[in-house]
């Protein structure tokens, strides 16, 4: 019963990602209006066959605007998953396969950074860098690289010890090849669960900057820039604050439903020898 609800929301993760993945690729190359466009005779035009999701307090076509803000959600939160990842796994490898001064020296810098409120961490590295999509990036890039080393850390330490490794070293292979040929891939799922987690919480993350004004910056559309901007006619023109909101809350659920998916579906630690 637990393994068919682990499929479903694999599945329902994969469809609610497959839809706004296709959405905002289609965002890169063709968009109804341009984004950026303004029409003063459109302003808080309600939804309609000419724009879809109406038009914002500039006459602004929202879901031209929806498309291009889902697209820049995505790079950010795309990369910064990317950074934090790369960096995070590493660490982790590292410091549970040879263990000793590397593994207490990050350790202690890792554990110094977990600390820290996340959000509140990544809310010190936008004031002293600046607003700004990459700045974003590389705050939120840094703020994912302990979750990331503690989770890898923890496999690498449970899987160094098993009678594949130990094969593996009697064979001659190096600790290079032991660590990333054979014990990554065993660990995979967990790392691709955390990063689906990681990718849900950057999107949030994001859209919460973004929706205080220290996140990405205009010309760029933003999502959360968007709903910071529809606040004030919430009740006049409810359509602005709603499509944003929409797909903030569809890229945040799909890979929620993923990481528990992805999780799910995982093979137990060590059954690649």
């Amino acid at each position: 019963m637990r393994t068919g609800k682990k499929n479903l929301n694999f599945i329902l993760g994969m469809a609610i990602t497959a839809f706004m993945l296709a959405f905002l690729l289609i965002g890169v190359f063709y968009t109804p209006y341009d984004p950026d466009a303004m029409d003063g005779a459109a302003k808080y035009a309600a939804p309609s066959l000419a724009h879809l999701f109406g038009c914002d307090h500039f006459g602004r076509d929202i879901f031209s605007r929806v498309m291009k803000g889902t697209g820049t959600t995505f790079f950010v939160a795309a990369l910064s998953i990317l950074l934090g990842g790369t960096a995070g796994v590493l660490t982790g490898a590292f410091t549970g396969y040879f263990g000793g001064w590397l593994d207490e020296i990050l350790m202690r810098v890792n554990d110094a950074i977990v600390s820290f409120p996340s959000i509140l961490l990544a809310l010190v590295f936008i004031s002293a860098l600046g607003p700004g999509k990459y700045n974003v990036i590389l705050a939120l890039g840094i703020v994912f690289i302990p979750s990331f080393a503690r989770i890898t850390r923890s496999n690498f330490l449970s899987q160094k010890e098993m009678d594949y490794v130990k094969s593996a070293r009697l064979m001659g292979d190096s600790h290079l090849r032991i660590m990333f040929i054979h014990i990554l891939p065993n660990v995979l799922p967990s790392i691709l669960s955390m990063a689906a987690i990681g990718f849900n919480n950057a999107v949030l993350a994001e859209a919460g900057m973004s929706y205080l004004g220290i996140g990405v910056q205009p010309p760029d559309a933003s999502l959360g820039r968007m709903l910071s901007e529809t606040q004030a006619y919430l009740m006049s023109a409810p359509w602005c604050a709603v499509f944003p909101g929409l797909a903030v809350i569809l890229l945040a659920l799909g890979f929620s439903f993923l990481s528990d998916g992805i999780l799910g579906k995982g093979k137990a630690p060590g059954a690649d020898a």
